[in-house]
């Protein structure tokens, strides 16, 4: 695990990803995010979720956890930023079932 607390590639394992994205917020943030331009940072709060601060941060950390994202530290902020290349070197397939729920969703 690197020194920011999220796994290194190798260490991302597919029970943890798959328990995030069991959650319907954690879902969301996900999909927004694969919907976003490549590379695209977000803070946590610009996904609406209806949860409280102290929730959403756990959100964020199951997430950054699992592998799913990567924190960035932005001064007095951190930005969220799918690990699409990783996950998608990592789990082939994955992204792709992420982006045809995101298509299923848009009908």
């Amino acid at each position: 695990m690197s020194d920011d607390g999220q796994p290194d590639l190798e260490e991302i394992e597919l029970g943890a990803v798959l328990a995030a994205l069991a959650d319907r917020n954690r879902l969301e943030v996900v999909l927004a995010l694969l919907a976003d331009v490549d590379g695209a940072e977000r803070h946590c709060s610009s996904f609406g979720l209806p949860v409280s601060k102290a929730t959403r941060t756990h959100h964020f950390r199951v997430l950054r956890q699992a592998g799913l994202i990567r924190q960035v530290d932005r001064g007095n902020s951190n930005m969220a930023q799918l690990r699409k290349a990783e996950l998608a070197q990592r789990f082939p397939g994955l992204i792709e079932m992420l982006d045809a729920e995101n298509e299923r969703r848009a009908v």
